[in-house]
């Protein structure tokens, strides 16, 4: 049995950001995108966006040199801040990047991870077919480098000891 993929393209995305809502230790982190008044929001962990932030520096480093130029933004002119409604489409365990040289964007995929029954998995077909939902979000390098600082200073501006969260400590003298 195959499940219909749904995919979803935003091309190009008018702005991406990723935000939190919620108190310090708290935080729910969501990455966002919008194109032509569509907007799309999805859950992640913080761990994620650190993970994304690394991967896009990495990215854009790679591609810079390969393209022999230096990708830079200014923050201050872009609007980082999370859209309403925030209603995540789902939460993704699979995300990557890749680079269409044809239009000189950076496109961010964003793939449903979908639980099959045993005799799903007992199928021959195609992984592909049951992969669920596929968001894909073709954004500028200005954008994506914009997006790796956004997602970091997020993560960042948690508690200083994020080892803590949920721990009470009690000290005895």
């Amino acid at each position: 049995m195959s499940m219909t993929n749904t995919e979803i393209n935003l091309n190009p995305v008018d702005f991406i950001t990723v935000g939190t809502i919620g108190p310090k230790g708290r935080r729910v982190f969501h990455l966002q995108a919008g194109h032509e008044g569509k907007l799309i929001s999805f859950t992640i962990e913080k761990e994620q966006a650190r993970a994304l932030s690394q991967a896009i520096n990495e990215f854009i480093e790679e591609l810079d040199k390969r393209l022999d130029v230096q990708t830079q933004v200014q923050m201050t002119s872009l609007d980082m801040e999370l859209r309403e409604p925030i209603e995540p489409l789902f939460r993704f365990p699979r995300l990557a990047l890749a680079y269409d040289e044809a239009e000189s964007m950076v496109i961010v995929i964003a793939q449903e991870n979908v639980a099959l029954t045993d005799s799903e998995t007992d199928d021959d077909e195609d992984d592909e077919e049951d992969a669920g939902r596929i968001v894909r979000m073709w954004c500028s390098r200005e954008q994506i480098y914009a997006l790796s600082i956004q997602a970091m200073e997020m993560v960042e501006a948690g508690r200083p000891e994020p080892q803590q969260n949920g721990r009470i400590l009690y000290y005895w003298t």
